[in-house]
């Protein structure tokens, strides 16, 4: 019965999807700015959204640094960022709106119903609503959710757009407020209220999603079943619990807040952020690794490959490329840079977890080979020209012997060339494409082509399996 509803039902395609996923967003993005202003008032409203946009850049910028290695696509990570400002926020003032009132209703007792509210009811509500952006990126984009780094990001994205709708929210009131009471500035509830929550914990919420986020990476290297689903609901059982100790904490005495900031938030901030540097770190370290066996294929020039893992160096190279070529090139370049860094993050996850992981590695592994070697006369010259600059390699750099590159690694190489197998001068020698060969060749073995440099022609060498090392 599935198949026959699957073949009535056909899955619905990536732009069906997206018209969906963004309609979605504009209709819960009208809702809640229409319920945050009707709260607030219009002038609460403007003033709560000028300062609620204050700490939005900078936590973008942070969580974009930990995913340069390999970035996400922009799409993606506003995606995020809309779903937590606009869905996850509406669906959280409803849900804690109606949990709170039932219970007011239930215990006749309206300060244990915002007391069950804030630790008991929005901490589930909240972080489960920010879950499912990243439940939906993991399902439906999983080649760009390849480790705990993109686990990261997306929280990161999710949890700043939530908490800026929210503070937008909080804010607004406090300033309704002063304006009843015609406080101050120095002693408005406007003033503490930022203070608090912009100033001392705007990594509050990016806080506990990330943990979140961290289960879903877990998930996505794991090739066990179970630890493909107990990581990520780990993960938001340790979000929904410090998010509970953080609503509670005034609850602790009249110093609660501040200790549970300076003994619990505080330290677990700091131990993610070396957490965050480390694992941007060993991601560099695998995308090294595994471009250099690339490298000594002869897919990439051995000089690009420490340009490829150094930041100053990939922006140098995209400003060189912009130099000499204008902004088209210096898109090629950036498109190189992403494309190498996911090839060899696809690589080092099939070697790690097999093609129980990676059941159509040898497709996506030649799609991405195409595309760098389709770039490759844009973008190799400025990264080596960049890797010199930056001091990554002296101007005297002797390359490896190719003769040394691993077996196990598709690429073009010398070859004698037999008659009848010229290149179609259309595909430019294209190891990938060219005489019969192409990306989405869909299956596990790679029969990659080779070039013979002494006379210019594509050699169809014997069919092989591609292994992972």
């Amino acid at each position: 019965m599935y198949r026959a509803l699957h073949l009535v039902l056909p899955r619905p395609s990536g732009t069906v999807r997206t018209c969906v996923l963004l309609t979605l967003l504009a209709a819960t993005g009208v809702a809640i700015l229409e319920l945050v202003r009707e709260q607030t008032g219009t002038a609460g409203f403007l003033v709560g959204l000028g300062l609620a946009l204050l700490p939005v850049a900078p936590l973008m910028a942070a969580f974009r640094w930990l995913g340069r290695a390999a970035p996400a696509p922009w799409s993606q990570l506003l995606f995020c960022f809309g779903w937590g400002a606009c869905t996850a926020a509406l669906i959280a003032i409803l849900a804690n709106n109606f949990a709170t009132q039932w219970i007011a209703a239930t215990t006749t007792d309206a300060s244990t119903a915002d007391h069950l509210g804030s630790v008991a009811i929005a901490p589930v509500v909240e972080e489960s609503a920010k879950a499912a952006a990243l439940l939906l990126v993991f399902t439906f984009r999983r080649r760009h959710f390849t480790g705990p780094a993109d686990g990261f990001v997306v929280a990161g994205f999710t949890a700043t757009g939530f908490a800026f709708t929210e503070n937008i929210l909080y804010l607004g009131n406090a300033f309704v407020e002063d304006l009843a009471d015609r406080s101050s500035a120095l002693e408005s509830v406007t003033a503490a209220t930022f203070f608090v929550r912009i100033v001392l914990s705007p990594f509050a919420h990016p806080l506990f999603t990330v943990l979140t986020g961290l289960g879903f990476g877990v998930a996505a290297v794991s090739a066990r079943r179970s630890r493909r689903i107990g990581p990520p609901l780990l993960g938001l059982a340790l979000a929904m619990g410090m998010h509970a100790l953080w609503n509670g904490s005034s609850q602790f005495g009249e110093h609660g807040f501040y200790v549970v900031y300076s003994c619990v938030m505080v330290p677990v901030f700091g131990l993610l952020v070396w957490l965050a540097v480390r694992i941007r770190r060993d991601r560099l370290r695998a995308v090294e690794g595994e471009l250099a066996q690339y490298a000594a294929a002869g897919w990439l020039g051995p000089a690009e490959v420490p340009a490829l893992v150094s930041m100053p160096a990939r922006s140098l190279a995209r400003t060189l490329a912009r130099r000499s070529g204008g902004r088209a090139a210096g898109r090629v370049v950036a498109r190189y840079e992403a494309d190498a860094a996911a090839l060899a993050l696809l690589r080092n996850r099939a070697r790690r977890g097999g093609p129980v992981r990676e059941r159509d590695f040898a497709g996506r592994e030649r799609e991405l080979l195409h595309r760098l070697w389709q770039s490759r006369a844009t973008a190799g010259p400025a990264l080596a020209r960049a890797a010199v600059l930056e001091e990554l390699i002296p101007p005297w750099f002797d390359p490896p012997d190719p003769a040394a590159a691993r077996t196990d690694v598709p690429g073009p190489r010398n070859a004698a060339s037999g008659p009848g197998n010229e290149c179609d001068p259309g595909n430019e020698c294209d190891p990938v494409n060219a005489c019969g060969s192409g990306p989405g060749a869909g299956s596990q073995t790679v029969r990659p082509l080779e070039f013979s440099h002494a006379s210019g022609s594509c050699v169809d060498p014997p069919l092989r399996t591609s292994r992972w090392r």
